[in-house]
């Protein structure tokens, strides 16, 4: 029954099946779409948290060719890539899907982690061990060309894991909103991010919750609420909870918070002004709007973040080669870089670096106007920003 029911277009075994059967342990879930079948597996390696796995698959043809979609720091597929999701189909996942392309998202296991759960040992280098566990089983069964495509954190996992593949079948790299090293006092600065994560875990806090879920559902439920955040014109002041969200969303560079300056400006395009009392404060969201950012932090899991992955990526930020690198001039892959304008910037350095390693298939473009979660969610990302991938 399950083979006739994934079947592929190239008959035999159920492609499905056969990606359930390479990757092992687990209970598989499966939701049927038009056209296309989700498959969702946490991959049960006895560890306190699994890896999730989810494939959509276009059931009327087989696939060209995979891509693998790597979330950013304290995100999941569902959140990222898959928002808004059934009945929905305007999202990046589909979008690949319609291009011919398998789509296996790879979720970090601090997804499904409670907090005393998170590990002191779940840096960059963990999360790129995870990801090569299952490239490999699928590899070996399905033989397909393969890319990766991740946002943020997870467009760094994306060009490590790259550095790091030698694989004739990885044949392209989409990083959309992430940095390289910068260079002068941006250097200097993720030097002391770094130090603050490293702080952090030295003193035996091995987590980070960034909270957004949080602020945005209390916009949701109770937008004209008091919250407990003082309004920066008046901190005698709170910002209501929809002030909050939208604040955070849009400014999250004026925000407190180690990694918080990465951004040019915020999550999110929009514009606030302040008026006379938090309630009178006056802000829209210009591309992603409030019930998107919704559908996606209420898609989450934990929503947490290991602070040494927050520690790793700061060391490339700053350079840092002793406490972590990534190896630019090993990725010979095709690289797509698209960066934001609000979002992480016009900081080509990482682009520079893989062309001075010898790779001349590089590309750096930053798309105006957009925020940090735009380039995956904004109304008009499939035609502004998917396009170019």
């Amino acid at each position: 029954m399950r083979e006739r029911e994934h079947g592929d277009a190239a008959g035999g075994i159920g492609l499905l099946t056969r990606i359930e059967r390479a990757l092992g342990t687990g209970t598989a879930a499966y939701l049927p779409g038009d056209g296309w079948i989700r498959l969702t597996l946490p991959l049960d390696d006895g560890g306190p948290a699994p890896v999730t796995v989810d494939v959509i698959a276009d059931t009327a043809r087989a696939p060209e060719g995979i891509a693998y979609l790597l979330p950013g720091g304290g995100l999941n597929f569902a959140a990222e890539f898959f928002t808004p999701g059934t009945p929905g189909v305007r999202n990046l996942a589909h979008a690949l899907r319609r291009r011919g392309l398998l789509v296996v998202g790879v979720t970090p296991r601090e997804d499904a982690a409670a907090a005393a759960d998170v590990c002191a040992a779940w840096g960059l280098e963990a999360h790129r061990r995870d990801l090569a566990q299952v490239v490999g089983a699928l590899d070996g069964v399905l033989g397909l060309p393969y890319e990766y495509v991740g946002h943020s954190a997870g467009a760094a996992l994306a060009l490590d894991a790259a550095s790091h593949d030698t694989s004739p079948r990885l044949r392209r790299v989409v990083a959309l909103d992430t940095t390289g090293p910068y260079t002068g006092d941006l250097a200097l600065r993720a030097a002391d991010t770094r130090d603050a994560y490293a702080t952090q875990l030295a003193q035996g806090f091995p987590v980070v919750d960034p909270g957004l879920a949080a602020v945005i559902a209390k916009a949701e439920a109770d937008p004209d609420g008091v919250s407990p955040v003082p309004w920066p014109p008046d901190p005698a002041q709170r910002f209501t909870h929809a002030g909050l969200a939208h604040f955070a969303l849009i400014r999250t560079a004026a925000l407190p918070g180690p990694a918080n300056w990465i951004y040019a400006r915020g999550h999110s395009a929009g514009t606030y002004d302040f008026g006379a009392t938090p309630a009178e404060d006056r802000f829209t969201l210009t591309r992603t709007p409030l019930t998107t950012w919704h559908a996606a932090t209420t898609a989450l899991g934990s929503g947490l973040l290991p602070a040494a992955l927050m520690r790793d990526l700061a060391a490339v930020w700053a350079g840092d080669g002793d406490t972590y690198r990534i190896a630019w001039d090993r990725i010979t892959a095709e690289v797509v870089w698209v960066n934001t304008e609000l979002g992480r910037g016009d900081h080509p350095r990482g682009a520079e670096l893989i062309r001075a390693g010898g790779n001349e298939r590089v590309s750096f473009t930053v798309v105006p106007g957009y925020g940090h979660g735009d380039v995956v969610w904004a109304d008009t990302a499939a035609s502004e920003v998917w396009s170019r991938l």
